[in-house]
């Protein structure tokens, strides 16, 4: 038995779509464990098109079972919509393919609504979220005032829930002049709902404690990248969960010695949605032929994403952070037309030279990177399946981020295509 974690080792983002596909096609079980639907995964299979947001990537899969854990946010009307969407492309989800942890925590409108008027009250510092309400649910999350999924079960106990977290909310929205939420309006929405979500309900971690003993191959999904994580990214830049690989463990209800493998996607030049720091970022015709030919515009948001030349220092450092095996290199075939490629292997700030991203945003913003060059290929890697076939200066440069980054690249996608990847090694037979 093998189980791996697939996690993004920079501002997500990374391809993790069609790594997370290729791989749940060899498990039995896939889990999503934090975030929500701020994330999206898009997966092409067979000329077919799905875009996921809340739903596991294995739900696509004939015969596998899909889980949403107890680290996830869910906004119960949004993953309604997601389910009845994918079923119209011909997909099965059912209480035998499908279920959600009873701890998992629920994205209620008056949520919605704090984030968009922070972020828009926010000006100039606003931090980039995707208006979905992902932040303040986890904060009454930790604040021990949410409402979670069996709470649906009782209409009293419902009620007393409401009751507390409106209490909060209120009191904010009326310091900001906003119209209050009504309790019993919001109680009967829920109420009208509960039974479809209430349908996939499960002590999730005693349903993976079943599949460990039935030595079953349960792969962990993880959403956004690690340079988001609340603790280890460019705070406060970041989104309001643990994305490093140990929290597949805390957000499914699984001991950390259920983790086999951790596999880092890695897209081999840098992009980011949103505001914050990025110190490879390209402000000029590079980062448009990168953004042009990368096709890089956001799933869920559809927002264009900034793009930069490979930040090594950054991937390096989270590779330690989140303890990553390996790595899944994409996206190469976007720098097939460039006569130069950088890769940033230090940085200066103030006016010294330093091999790590230190944790202040203001110096984060200050730092300049330092590069190494190498020559472009200037030749097609587009559907290349065989490493020896990639033009010299390819294989010069993903040596050099290999030797570099320190840990083993262990697959190189050459286009969006599921086939066209050159595997290494795969993590769920080593």
């Amino acid at each position: 038995m093998r189980n791996i974690v697939v996690v993004g080792s920079q501002w997500g983002d990374e391809g993790k779509g069609k790594i997370v596909d290729w791989l749940s096609e060899q498990a039995d079980v896939v889990i999503r464990f934090q975030g929500g639907h701020n994330a999206g995964h898009t997966l092409v299979i067979d000329g077919v098109t799905y875009k996921l947001r809340l739903l596991p990537s294995g739900i696509v899969r004939k015969n596998k079972i899909s889980i949403i854990g107890n680290g996830v946010v869910v906004d119960p009307w949004a993953l309604i919509d997601e389910i009845n969407e994918i079923k119209l492309k011909g997909v099965e989800v059912n209480v035998n393919n499908f279920m959600i942890s009873e701890a998992a925590n629920l994205i209620l409108p008056f949520h919605r609504e704090m984030d968009e008027i922070r972020e828009d009250a926010a000006g100039k510092g606003k931090i980039g979220t995707t208006r979905r309400g992902i932040g303040p649910a986890y904060e009454d999350k930790v604040g021990r005032r949410s409402i979670r999924v069996m709470d649906l079960r009782s209409e009293k106990n419902l009620d007393k829930r409401l009751e507390l977290v409106l209490a909060h909310h209120n009191a904010v929205r009326k310091g900001l002049g906003k119209d209050i939420f009504e309790k019993d309006k919001l109680k009967s929405d829920l109420l009208k709902i509960a039974p479809q979500i209430l349908q996939f309900s499960q002590p999730v971690w005693l349903k993976i404690d079943e599949f460990k003993k039935q030595k079953k191959k349960i792969l962990f999904e993880g959403a956004q990248g690690i340079l988001l994580d609340v603790d280890h990214g460019t705070y406060p830049y970041v989104t309001s969960s643990n994305t490093v690989a140990s929290s597949a463990a805390t957000g499914s209800g699984c001991g950390v010695n259920s983790i086999n493998y951790v596999l880092g996607i890695t897209k081999a030049y840098t992009t980011r949605v949103g505001e914050g720091p990025f110190p490879t970022e390209l402000k000029n015709e590079i980062g448009e032929i990168l953004g042009t030919r990368g096709k890089e515009f956001g799933t869920v948001t559809s927002r264009k994403r900034r793009c930069g030349w490979f930040d090594g220092v950054l991937v390096r450092q989270t590779i330690k952070i989140s303890g990553i095996d390996g790595i899944a290199l994409t996206k190469l075939d976007v720098l097939d037309e460039l006569d130069e490629i950088k890769m940033c292997v230090k940085y200066e700030l103030n006016g010294k030279n330093i091999d790590y991203l230190p944790a202040a945003a203001e110096d984060q913003l200050k730092i300049k990177p330092i590069y190494k060059t190498f020559p472009g290929w200037k030749i097609s890697t587009n559907g290349i399946k065989d490493k020896n076939k990639l033009p010299e200066n390819a294989k010069k440069y993903i040596n050099a981020v290999e030797d570099f980054i320190g840990a083993k690249i262990s697959s190189i996608s050459t286009s969006p295509e599921r086939d066209d990847t050159i595997l290494v090694e795969n993590p769920f037979k080593i």
